[in-house]
């Protein structure tokens, strides 16, 4: 029991549990929300449970490529034994089912329908027969809406208000961003897999300066928003300096990406940092 619970807890990559229980908890309370049932359910969902089935349903339905692919095994994703693959399934439902229950009832319509869209681009990125991340430019957007959706929903429980939306639409362009850099490192081996990707069809090259350009969008876009923001919009510049030294990068040496998408992953947590300040800093005024 206790291997099953320590390999569950390896394939929700915890690692990343923050880049989706955050915008949800940061959202709910920047836009009105206070701290009751649906925060702390909301927060601890997005926390645990939605990791492990986002990063469950992939690492099941990845594992004939996985297996090929030398940067998989670690950090930046498990490569489960096949024989493990139903009881992964099995732990990501129950333990997703009590969690969407409670919300749904806490809910209302419109946030049941934001709630519902958010759960199936998780499965659609991954399981066979819809496979959105063999599609290029549609495995970005869904890539992207995996975090945007916990924001969306918490916003869908508090009103769309008009002056949150240059955020959705600066962090969604961030998401695409990050999903078309991170791809190009994995050109070589998709390709040897005959599997679909942003990069692969486009190119690394293109692909690191499409990253390059959406990450400048995205902190302009903020950084247009007041003083503050301003200062949001200049950490955010970080993500593009970090892909800066791939501009050249070509299809043969798209490996070498691989050492800046190690960094993107800590980089999340001192722009984090920065966001964080800020939304106190709006929040205690």
């Amino acid at each position: 029991m206790s291997d099953t619970i320590k390999q569950l807890f390896v394939i929700s990559r915890p690692i990343s549990w923050v880049n989706t229980a955050y915008p949800f908890a940061a959202g709910y309370l920047a836009s009105g929300g206070r701290v009751d049932a649906l925060l702390i359910i909301g927060t601890l969902y997005f926390l645990i449970p939605y990791n492990l089935l986002m990063y469950g349903v992939n690492d099941v339905f990845d594992y004939e490529s996985d297996i090929k692919n030398d940067r998989k095994g670690g950090l930046e994703g498990a490569v489960a034994a096949k024989q493990s693959h139903p009881v992964i399934l099995r732990a990501a439902l129950l333990l997703n089912v009590p969690f969407l229950a409670a919300l749904l009832w806490l809910g209302t319509a419109r946030s049941a329908l934001v709630l519902a869209l958010v759960v199936f681009m998780v499965v659609a990125y991954s399981i066979a027969g819809l496979r959105f991340k063999e599609r290029p430019f549609l495995d970005s957007i869904t890539s992207s809406l995996h975090f945007v959706g916990p924001l969306l929903f918490a916003l869908s429980l508090t009103g769309f208000g008009t002056a949150v939306w240059p955020y959705v639409i600066a962090f969604f362009l961030w998401g695409m961003a990050s999903h078309a850099f991170g791809a190009v490192q994995d050109v070589i081996p998709d390709r040897r897999s005959d599997i679909a990707s942003i990069a692969t069809v486009i190119g690394a090259r293109r692909t690191v300066r499409l990253a390059f350009g959406l990450y400048l969008l995205s902190a302009a876009l903020v950084a247009s928003q007041g003083i503050v923001p301003l200062v949001v919009g200049v950490a955010g510049l970080a993500y593009a300096a970090n892909v800066a030294p791939y501009l050249a990068i070509t299809d043969k040496t798209s490996g070498l990406a691989n050492a800046g998408w190690r960094r993107f992953i800590w980089l999340n947590y001192g722009v984090g940092f920065v966001v964080t300040m800020a939304l106190l800093y709006s929040l205690l005024r």
